[in-house]
C-alpha cells in the first residue's frame, strides 16, 4: 500500500530492489533510524511477496505498546493513509504525543562497543579504521552502521558501492549540515546521493550544499542548473570557468553573469 511516505530509503524498498535479508532486518524493527520510516516500512512489509518477512513485519508491530503507536499516530505529520491503516487494526490516533523521531521498537539497541566519534585532528586515522572494519561487514550490516555509526563511518560508507547502503546514510538521524556539504562536494559518490541531496529542501537551504552541488562535475545537470539563481557572483565565475562542468550549466551560469542580478 501507499504509506504516504516518502524518502530515498522507503523508495529503494517500494520498488522491489531490497534482498531478502534487509527486508526480514526491517520487518524485525532494526533498521529504520527514525518512527516515520519504521513504522511505514513495517506497513509497506505486511505485504512483502516473502511469508517470512510478512510475518516477522505483523509480530513486530504486535511488539509495540498500543499507546505509544496511538500517540504517534495522532501525530499531525502522521499521513492519513498510515492512519486508516491503522483504524482497520482498531488502533485509533491520541493527539498529544512528543514529537520524536526515534523508532518506536528498538529491536538492536547501539553496540556498545562501536567507537566513539574521533576527536579533531584524529579523524582521518579514525576514517581508516572504520574502512577496515565495515569492509568486513555485509550489505545489512553496513546499513545498520550508516545509520546508527559515527561520522567517520559516515564517511566510508556514503561512498559505498552498494546504493542502499550509501543512500542509508542520509538517514542517520545524526547527519550533520556539514557532512552533507562535505557530500556534496566529493567526486567519489554516486549520482543518486547528489541528486538526493539536491532535490531535499532541508540540505539545499545551506548555501555550501548548493554551491558545492553546482561545481561537482558529477550532479546531474537537471539538479545543478536549477541552483544558478542563487549563486553570488563569486561561485558562477568560478563556475564558468571551470572545465570539468558541463556547458549548458557554463551557458546558463554566463547568462546569469551578463544579465546581473535581478530586482
Amino acid at each position: 500500500m501507499d504509506v504516504g511516505i516518502r524518502s530515498p530509503l522507503l523508495d529503494f524498498f517500494r520498488r522491489g530492489e531490497v534482498a531478502k535479508d534487509v527486508r526480514l532486518l526491517a520487518a524485525r524493527g532494526a533498521l529504520a533510524p527514525r518512527a516515520h520510516e519504521q513504522i511505514a516500512l513495517l506497513v509497506m512489509l505486511t505485504e512483502d511477496g516473502d511469508p517470512e518477512v510478512r510475518a516477522a513485519a505483523e509480530s513486530t508491530m504486535a511488539s509495540i505498546p498500543e499507546q505509544s503507536l496511538a500517540l504517534f499516530l495522532g501525530r499531525s505529520d502522521v499521513p492519513d493513509a498510515l492512519r486508516e491503516f491503522f483504524r482497520g487494526r482498531g488502533i485509533e490516533p491520541v493527539p498529544g504525543g512528543d514529537a520524536v523521531d526515534e523508532p518506536l521498537i528498538d529491536a538492536e539497541p547501539a553496540d556498545p562497543a562501536v567507537p566513539a566519534e574521533a576527536e579533531e585532528g584524529d579523524e582521518e586515522a579514525a576514517r581508516v579504521g572504520a574502512a577496515q572494519r565495515l569492509a568486513l561487514l555485509n550489505v545489512a550490516d553496513r546499513m545498520k552502521a550508516a545509520m546508527k555509526g559515527t561520522k567517520e563511518e559516515r564517511a566510508v560508507l556514503i561512498r559505498d558501492p552498494n546504493k542502499l547502503v550509501s543512500v542509508s546514510v542520509l538517514s542517520s538521524p545524526k547527519l550533520m549540515p556539514s557532512e552533507v556539504e562535505a557530500f556534496a562536494k566529493m567526486g567519489n559518490v554516486s549520482e543518486e546521493i547528489l541528486r538526493i541531496i539536491g532535490m531535499s529542501r532541508a540540505w539545499t537551504k545551506n548555501y555550501g550544499v548548493i554551491s558545492a552541488l553546482t561545481k561537482n562535475p558529477k550532479t546531474p545537470l537537471g539538479v545543478s542548473i536549477n541552483f544558478v539563481l542563487r549563486l553570488n557572483e563569486k561561485d558562477l565565475k568560478l563556475i564558468a570557468m571551470d572545465r570539468n562542468l558541463q556547458e549548458p550549466l557554463k551557458l546558463a551560469v554566463r547568462k546569469r553573469l551578463t544579465s546581473g542580478p535581478k530586482g
